[in-house]
């Protein structure tokens, strides 16, 4: 089992930087300095919910490290919100073949939002994130890092025009209003999920589709088939087939806003302007 462990986590580090140094290593590398994500002296607490994505944040931490110009330290934090004994299981089994040292701590959320009607996907991100900040200031960490990829953040901004009525993105680090002290930043925010995809099936890796209470039955299943996030993917795909600039110009609508254009819009503060205020 030690040779077995050695040689996965060596074939994983070695094709971030062959194979996949490009499109993982390089887009990672950028989207922290383009957005300046990392400082001297941070202690970031690396987020990890079992899935593809935040483990393979996890390595490109540690090949950052291994790159790194300045001093910067890693916490590597697995929040075990009520996962049944299977998905818990696969979780430590990844992280230890993968070579990473993850702390592991537990809380009841999935227990609390079981009889939540409304909204129950929203109260339970809401209720992790609250955790993993918490959690994080308590072992000395300054910031947290997610696993949300480009196609999240395209996919984001589809979501909220065809369903929330507004435009928004989600940005690529964020101060807590919360926790003072603390900031949230994505540093996978240049990643395709087809690349982070392309990673595991090289490297022969399971991992959780999803960790949620109600479809933890069956670890690899995809609960959202038929979810918003679904269906915008499916429209991507369509409209991609046509015009293959479509992602990247989602993307960059979210930069090049014209405020004179726009009809109305919300201030830092979250008070509404009109056009017609000054026209």
């Amino acid at each position: 089992m030690e040779r077995e462990t050695g040689e996965l986590q060596i074939r994983a580090e070695e094709s971030l930087r062959k194979k996949f140094h490009k499109k993982l290593f390089s887009a990672f590398a950028k989207a922290i300095v383009a957005y300046d994500m990392i400082r001297e002296g941070d202690c970031i607490a690396v987020c990890i919910s079992g899935g593809k994505d935040s483990v393979l944040m996890a390595k490109l931490f540690q090949e950052l490290q291994r790159h790194r110009k300045f001093a910067f330290d890693l916490k590597f934090l697995v929040m075990d919100p009520g996962y049944s004994g299977k998905n818990r299981k696969l979780i430590e089994e990844n992280t230890r073949l993968l070579g990473i040292p993850v702390t592991v701590y537990e809380t009841d959320i999935f227990e609390n939002v079981t009889h939540i009607e409304k909204s129950p996907c929203y109260i339970c991100a809401r209720m992790r994130r609250g955790h993993l900040y918490s959690k994080a200031k308590e072992m000395g960490c300054n910031k947290i890092a997610l696993g949300h990829h480009y196609d999240d953040v395209i996919e984001t901004i589809l979501m909220g025009m065809l369903y929330g009525a507004q435009m928004q993105t989600m940005m690529p680090k964020l101060r807590s209003t919360n926790f003072e002290g603390m900031e949230l930043i994505r540093p996978m925010y240049f990643i395709r999920e087809a690349d982070i995809i392309a990673w595991r099936d090289y490297n022969e890796l399971k991992f959780l589709q999803c960790a949620c209470k109600f479809t933890e039955s069956n670890a690899y299943a995809d609960p959202d088939s038929d979810s918003k996030r679904q269906k915008v993917k499916a429209l991507i795909r369509k409209l991609k087939s046509d015009d293959p600039e479509i992602e990247q110009n989602i993307f960059k609508s979210v930069e090049n806003v014209s405020l004179s254009t726009v009809v109305a819009y919300k201030d830092k503060q979250g008070n509404r302007h009109h056009f017609l205020d000054e026209y």
